[in-house]
C-alpha cells in the first residue's frame, strides 16, 4: 500500500533538519513501510525490530506528523470538547487537565464554548462532528438527556456534572448535593442558624442540586428553609457581589453565607468588604469548587474541594477507554472540606 506523501514527510526538528520516515528505517534497519505500521499499531513483528525502531526514534528525536497518522490510518485522533465558558478559572482548569489526559494517549483535544445556551452548544457538536472526531466530552451539558443518548449513538460521549443513560455514554457526575449538605453542616455546626445561599443559574443542573444539598442540610437540622435568604449569584463573581447587596438592602438578617461556587463567593467577599462587613468576624463565608485562587484570598475562602485535575484526566482517561473499547475506570472524586479563615464559630 502506497504511504501518503504527508505520512513520509513526518518531520521532527533536531540539528537543524527534516527528520524523515526514511531516516528512521535506515537507522533502524527495517524497511519504511515496517515504521509505518509500527507508528500506526497495526505491525505484526518481532520485538527486537519493535525495540529498534523505538531507538531509532529516540536517537533522531522523530516526532511522527498527527495528520499524516490520522490519514494513513483512517482516524482524526482527535476528541472534541464542550465546554461552557472558556474563561471560566474551573472551566480553564478543567480544560488543561483533560488536554494532559488526553495527550497521554496521543490524541489533541479540539475546544468550543457553548455558553451556557443550548442552541449554541447544538451547533458545537455538528460542528466536532464535521470535523470527524473519535468522541466528544461535555462539560456540564445544556442538551437534553433524551438528544445526548441519541448522539452517542453516532459518537462516544464523556459527560461531567451529568449522570445520562446512553449507548456510549460514561458519566463522572461529582455529587454536589452531598457537597452543598457539608458546606451547609459545617456552617450549621460552627452555631450558625442564619445562612443566606448564593444560588447558581437556575437552568443548571448542578446548580439545583447545591439548592437541594442546602435545603437537605436545614431540614435535617430543624432550621426552616426561608426563600427571603436565597440570591441568585449565577455562578459570577458580579453575580455575587450583586447577591449580597441585594441581601443586605433587603435587610434579611445573615451571619454565614454559602456560595454555591467559588466565582460567587469572591464577589460575596468584596461587597461585604464595600459594605464594611468583615469576613468572618462579622459574616462567615464557604464556596464550593476550591478553585486555585481562593486559597490566596484575604482571608482565605472555606470551600468545597473536588479535584478538577481529577475530574479533567478522569473524563480524558474515559473517552479513550470508550473508543478503545475498553470498559472505562475512573471514577469521580467524592467532595471534601477544604477548611480556611473565611469561617469561624459564631459568637454571641
Amino acid at each position: 500500500m502506497r504511504r501518503s506523501e504527508l505520512e513520509r514527510r513526518a518531520i521532527a526538528a533536531t540539528n537543524g533538519s527534516a527528520v524523515t520516515l526514511e531516516m528512521v528505517a535506515k537507522e533502524a534497519g527495517v524497511s519504511p513501510s515496517t515504521v509505518s505500521r509500527i507508528l500506526n499499531g497495526t505491525a505484526r513483528v518481532r520485538d527486537s525490530k519493535v525495540r529498534a525502531v523505538e531507538a531509532a526514534i529516540a536517537k533522531l528525536q522523530f516526532m511522527p506528523n498527527p495528520v499524516a497518522r490520522s490519514l494513513a490510518g483512517g482516524k482524526s485522533m482527535s476528541i472534541g470538547v464542550v465546554t461552557q465558558s472558556i474563561d471560566s478559572p474551573f472551566y480553564g482548569e478543567s480544560l488543561a487537565s483533560i488536554e494532559k489526559g488526553l495527550l497521554r494517549g496521543n490524541y489533541s483535544p479540539l475546544f468550543v464554548s457553548g455558553h451556557w445556551r443550548e442552541g449554541d452548544e447544538r451547533r458545537c457538536v455538528d460542528h466536532l462532528l464535521s470535523r470527524r472526531v473519535e468522541g466528544i466530552i461535555l462539560l456540564t451539558s445544556c442538551l437534553p438527556d433524551s438528544e445526548l443518548a441519541n448522539l452517542s449513538r453516532n459518537v462516544p460521549l464523556t459527560l461531567t456534572g451529568r449522570n445520562v443513560h446512553g449507548e456510549r455514554i460514561y458519566c463522572l457526575d461529582v455529587d454536589s448535593t452531598m457537597g452543598a449538605r457539608l458546606a451547609t453542616d459545617y456552617l450549621i455546626g460552627q452555631g450558625h442558624r442564619q445562612i443566606a445561599f448564593i444560588s447558581g443559574s437556575p437552568n443548571h443542573p448542578d446548580a439545583l442540586q447545591r439548592l437541594d444539598g442546602y435545603k437537605a442540610a436545614l431540614v435535617a437540622n430543624k432550621i426552616p428553609f426561608a426563600r427571603k435568604l436565597v440570591a441568585p449569584g449565577y455562578y459570577s463573581e458580579m453575580g455575587g457581589l450583586a447577591a449580597i447587596n441585594a441581601l443586605l438592602d433587603s435587610q434579611v438578617e445573615f451571619t454565614a453565607v454559602f456560595a454555591a461556587n467559588d466565582q460567587a463567593a469572591h464577589g460575596a467577599m468584596l461587597a461585604l468588604h464595600r459594605r464594611g462587613l468583615k469576613v468572618p468576624q462579622d459574616v462567615s463565608v464557604i464556596g464550593f469548587d476550591d478553585l486555585p485562587a481562593s486559597a490566596f484570598m484575604i482571608p482565605p475562602l472555606t470551600t468545597v474541594h473536588r479535584s478538577i485535575d481529577e475530574i479533567g484526566e478522569g473524563a480524558a482517561e474515559a473517552m479513550i477507554d470508550l473508543i478503545e473499547g475498553r470498559t472505562p475506570r475512573a471514577k469521580a472524586p467524592s467532595p471534601t472540606l477544604a477548611i480556611r479563615e473565611s469561617t469561624r464559630p459564631l459568637r454571641d
